[in-house]
């Protein structure tokens, strides 16, 4: 496309009206270099700068909102479907606590015990109980405990070391229910670790977090002295770990905090397990 001999005439004139003009006139007096499509019919003029009385700025108006364009939507608020809103210390402004935000706060450990547990008899004493604000936790594996009630996954047949007991009972005087029941195990009371002593009782509150899942349940039974890291078939099944007594569980990566004062009446109770489990877990977010 040849040159426009208008441009450059139009161009002289702004720098010159630059000078004297207020600056909220010459956005009026700017031409494109270059018009699409159709070139301009004749050499546009202009008046006298000199002529010119000043203008005064037009009072400023809000600034509008960004128009959606192309018909899409604008942002929406809040956090995206699916993802929790948090606040900067990590705690959630709504909806349940994640595995996450739980285990930020149990990343290092402030011993309790005397001693560290095993996992099982062959295995090496590399487990520690340790304190925080308002729970104990440790960090073990996952064997699971089919005792109390039996029932068509948790029975002698199916368990080897069955046993139709559990060291706490639920309301009616019965033994635990293994295939409904979220409970966990603790071991019993010794020179390493006496959870009594911790505030933990039957009864008592914990969150059981495996990669990003967190379960709520209730200490209801326990274990051998030196052994740590076991739970019940339906807190196995609510973690997506393969709740089989005999052949099922996991060897690491289970987190176990335990709520101290936190023990409950009825240990069959589940609305209120639930309920409470995450009222401690937003606690114990907010004191850790």
């Amino acid at each position: 496309m040849p040159p426009r001999p208008h441009v450059f005439v139009a161009a002289s004139t702004a720098l010159l009206a630059a000078a004297v003009i207020p600056a909220t006139v010459l956005p009026a007096l700017a031409v494109p270099a270059e018009t699409p499509h159709a070139p301009a019919a004749h050499t546009p003029t202009f008046p006298d700068p000199a002529s010119l009385a000043p203008v005064s700025p037009a009072p400023a108006s809000p600034a509008p909102a960004s128009p959606e364009r192309h018909g899409a939507p604008g942002p929406a608020a809040g956090p995206p479907a699916g993802k929790e809103s948090f606040r900067r210390d990590g705690f959630p402004e709504d909806g349940p606590v994640t595995a996450a935000g739980l285990l930020s706060r149990a990343g290092g450990c402030d011993q309790i015990s005397n001693g560290r547990y095993r996992t099982r008899d062959s295995t090496p004493a590399t487990i520690p109980v340790c304190d925080a604000r308002g729970a104990v936790f440790w960090k073990a594996d996952m064997d699971i405990d089919c005792d109390g009630q039996a029932t068509a996954h948790c029975n002698p047949s199916a368990d080897p070391y069955y046993q139709d007991t559990t060291a706490y009972t639920q309301a009616d005087g019965r033994a635990l229910n293994p295939e409904e029941l979220p409970y966990i195990v603790v071991p019993l009371s010794s020179s390493i670790w006496n959870f009594r002593s911790s505030g933990i009782r039957g009864g008592s509150v914990a969150a059981v977090i495996h990669r990003d899942k967190v379960e709520y349940a209730v200490v209801g039974d326990t274990g051998p002295p030196g052994i740590i890291g076991e739970a019940s078939y339906a807190t196995a099944r609510a973690l997506d770990i393969v709740p089989d007594p005999a052949g099922g569980g996991v060897p690491s990566g289970v987190t176990y905090i335990v709520f101290k004062d936190s023990e409950i009446s009825r240990l069959d109770d589940q609305e209120t397990i639930t309920r409470r489990g995450d009222e401690l877990a937003k606690q114990f977010l907010r004191n850790n």
